[in-house]
């Protein structure tokens, strides 16, 4: 069974709520037990939660990258193509970002 703190919404997993919250010490009489079908969207969602968060911190390695490559500033047509990756990491970082929020707004994180 999955219980959820309405206090801060920390999941925790088990037979009954926890006697009170790890994350913000609520009581028990705080958490409510989800759904199996809520419950179950969840545990889906874990991985590909995990994943958006991964492409994010990749987008920032290249970002890194990138600005590396521009203070190096080998030739004009290098440099433009460090700029444009630092554009687009930034752009698939934004898109990762909303779909995670979507997913909070939707009990999926």
């Amino acid at each position: 069974m999955l219980w959820k703190c309405t206090v801060c919404s920390y999941y925790h997993k088990g037979d009954a709520a926890p006697d009170k919250c790890p994350k913000c010490g609520a009581p028990a009489e705080k958490f409510v037990a989800l759904s199996d079908a809520d419950a179950q969207k969840v545990f889906m969602s874990e991985r590909t939660n995990d994943i958006h968060m991964e492409i994010m911190g990749l987008t920032m390695k290249i970002v890194e990258l990138s600005k590396e490559g521009i203070d190096l500033d080998l030739d004009p047509p290098c440099v433009a193509l460090f700029e444009d990756a630092i554009e687009e990491a930034l752009v698939i970082k934004n898109r990762c970002r909303a779909e995670l929020e979507t997913h909070m707004q939707r009990g999926k994180f």
